[in-house]
This record gives C-alpha cells, structure tokens and sequence, in this order.
C-alpha cells in the first residue's frame, strides 16, 4: 500500500510538469510530513549532501571534463578521419566510420551525450554531405552515441557502483564485450539499409594512408591506455579519470595547440553546468532512496516479484521491461537512482551477479535515451543535427 502511494504522488508530480529530480525531492519531503516525521526534514540536506561525496563520484567531474577537451581541442576530428580510412570503404562507409568513432571516442568521455554532441555531429554532417539522407545520418549518430557508456569508462558504471558497492573497475571490465557487441551490430544494420538504399561507400584508403591517419590520432589511444589501468591496479576509477583529464589537456594545448589559456574558462564552466546537473540528480535520489529504504519499499518489491517467479532469468526479465517502460518517460540516471535501492536486495538474493546485473541495467538504460517522449541523445541529436524528433524516431524503429 505504502509503495503504491510513493509512486503515485511521484507520478502525480512528474505529470504536473514538475522536474523529476524535484519531484524526487518533494515526494520524500511530503511523506516525511505526512508519516508524522517532520523532524526528519533536518536531516534533509545532510542526506542530500552525503549522496554526492563519495570517492568514486569525483571521477565524474574529470570524465565530462575529458569529454569537453576532445571536443574543442582537435582529438575528435583526428579520431573520425582515421576510421573514415579503415572502414569509409565498406558499403555505407561514412556510417562505419560514425559507428567506429563512437566506439574509441567512448573509451574516453564515457557520457552519450558527450558523444553525440561532440564527435558525432562530425560524422552526421560528413555523412550528410556524402548523399546519406539526414534522418538516417542522425539516426546513426544517435544509435552509435549510446555505446559510449558502455565501453569503460562510463558514468553511469561510477554512479552504480557508488550506489551498491559493486568494483568499479569490475564495471568497467564487464561492459568492453557488450559495448564492442553493441557496435557490430549497429554496423550491421546499417550495412544492409545502404545495400537497400543505395548509400555511397567511400574510396579505398591505401596502407600509407590508414597508417598516417593512424600517426595522427595516436593521443587518442592513449587516454584507453591510462583508463586500462584501472583494471590492472595501477589506478582508481577516480585517479584515472583525473590522469586522462591531465593528459587531454596537455594534448589538446602543447602538442595540437588547438586549446588556448583563455579558453580554459569556458570549458570548465562548460563541465561545472554539466556536473551540477548529474550531481543533482543523484543528491535527490539519495534523498528519495532514504525514503524508499526506511518505508521498507524494497522488501515489498521483492515479495511482490517473488510471487511471480523465482527464476533469476524470470525476474530479470521483468525488471528489464520495467525498466524500458521507465526509460520512455524518465531520464537514465534518475532511473537508476530510483530502482537500484529496490531491485538491488532482490538480485543479491537471487544469486545475480552484481556486475551483471549493473551492465544489463546500464545497457537497458542506454535504450531509454533513444526513446521518446524523454531521452536526452534523441533531443540532443534532433536539436544539433535539426532533424525533427519524431521523425529521427521513426528513422530509429
């Protein structure tokens, strides 16, 4: 009863137009006034405080910081020419190499938004002057975007393993063969819609020319490099993205001098806006996972799903539809606050590994930023490559 009534004040709040981490935010601040706990309220910015200091948290900071870098300094354009001479040639070339780029460009911002409106948009407008219509253009770049938090590193890897104690660096491992999968596949696809649509492929690139291409975008590789340390103990999560964000700066302002002093400035307002948005999000969540753990919500959602089934596959299963339902109308981190608390204790019981189970959600989660009404690469990628948002919908089906 009591869970029944959380989810419809916050539901009753999300469709009054209220923001949802607000609405997070006041659902645990109505209930604690209405359970007779007032006093409670007190401890209010405490517990929103305390949900943003974590240790692993500061990796977030440096990876959106890492992501905004690239972007102005040079490192994306270099990444893009050096897969439009390993794979331009395939059918469909440009939408290759835009799948291929997000693919390495994801091994350094870990944010999909990042890509899409960095290193992705330089792919959609090549495509787009190459004779690929723009809705499936954007479409690709969208697609691609989503692998980003996949392959290590990946902010929503950090959040999640912040939430439950999992090994970070166990996250990061997990998610290299479903990310690599996840691009295979979206090249897949979009080989056989060129052979439908009669896309053009680009020329082929000689041995000299891919290597030179290579040489040019070698500072790409190493940031992977400095973030592959984390799997073998040399660094944190959170060290590695301090040392990544050390190394694109150097990068981006000695060696391609594409970066000045005074555009420094910006870039870190840039990334500051973007952090206090995230951290946000996670403050209220802590807030409302509060909530949820002294209501005992978590205990009733797992003795509701074990009346259905006790099958850990079974109940996977229905955690991932819910999930996909949650990802048409909330965004991705905010569902992840709001559901780690409560499926969290019913995969432990289960015997599900938590990695496991932090990568199927995360990859869960990436669909719901393609899907409308709310998803945050959709809007952006409709917004950037000006393509309407229901029409790079259809474009996606």
């Amino acid at each position: 009863m009591m869970t029944g009534a959380i989810f419809a004040v916050l539901v009753s709040l999300i469709m009054l137009g209220l923001p949802i981490v607000v609405a997070m935010g006041l659902t645990a601040v109505i209930f604690f006034v209405v359970l007779g706990q007032p006093d409670l309220l007190l401890m209010v910015p405490a517990r929103m405080y305390s949900s943003t200091t974590g240790f692993t948290l500061l990796a977030i900071p440096f990876f959106i910081l890492v992501g905004n870098l690239m972007n102005t300094g040079g490192m994306t354009h270099r990444i893009f020419l050096f897969c439009q001479r390993l794979v331009g040639n395939v059918r469909g070339g440009l939408g290759h190499v835009n799948v291929v780029k997000s693919m390495i460009f994801a091994g350094m911002s870990g944010s999909a938004v990042a890509d899409a409106a960095g290193v992705g948009m330089v792919g959609m407008e090549a495509m787009n002057k190459a004779g690929f219509d723009r809705p499936f253009s954007a479409a690709v770049t969208a697609t691609a975007a989503t692998i980003g938090p996949i392959i290590p590193p990946s902010i929503p890897f950090v959040i999640f393993g912040s939430m439950t104690g999992t090994s970070v660096g166990r996250l990061f491992l997990g998610g290299f063969i479903p990310g690599f999968c996840m691009g295979i596949g979206i090249m897949i696809t979009v080989y056989i819609m060129s052979g439908r649509r009669n896309y053009p492929r680009q020329g082929k690139s000689t041995l000299q020319e891919i290597l030179a291409a290579a040489l040019g975008a070698w500072s790409a590789y190493l940031a992977p490099i400095i973030i592959g340390g984390i799997l073998i103990g040399v660094f944190t999560p959170t060290e590695a993205s301090v040392a990544a964000a050390i190394y694109a700066m150097i990068v981006t302002m000695i060696i391609y001098k594409e970066i000045k002093l005074r555009d420094l400035p910006k870039i870190f307002l840039v990334t500051m806006e973007q952090t206090v948005r995230v951290m946000f999000i996670i403050s209220a969540g802590g807030l409302f996972g509060w909530l949820l753990i002294q209501q005992r919500v978590p205990e009733a959602v797992i003795n509701a799903l074990m009346t259905l089934s006790d099958r850990p596959w079974v109940i996977l299963l229905i955690i991932n539809i819910i999930l996909l339902v949650l990802g048409c109308f909330m965004e991705a981190i905010s569902i992840m606050l709001l559901t780690t608390p409560m499926f969290m204790p019913l995969v432990l019981k289960l015997g599900i590994d938590p990695v496991h189970f932090g990568v199927v959600m995360t990859l869960n989660l990436m669909i719901g930023l393609l899907t409308p009404p709310v998803g945050m690469v959709l809007y952006t990628v409709s917004s950037v490559g000006k393509v309407p948002m229901w029409t790079l919908a259809y474009e996606m089906r």
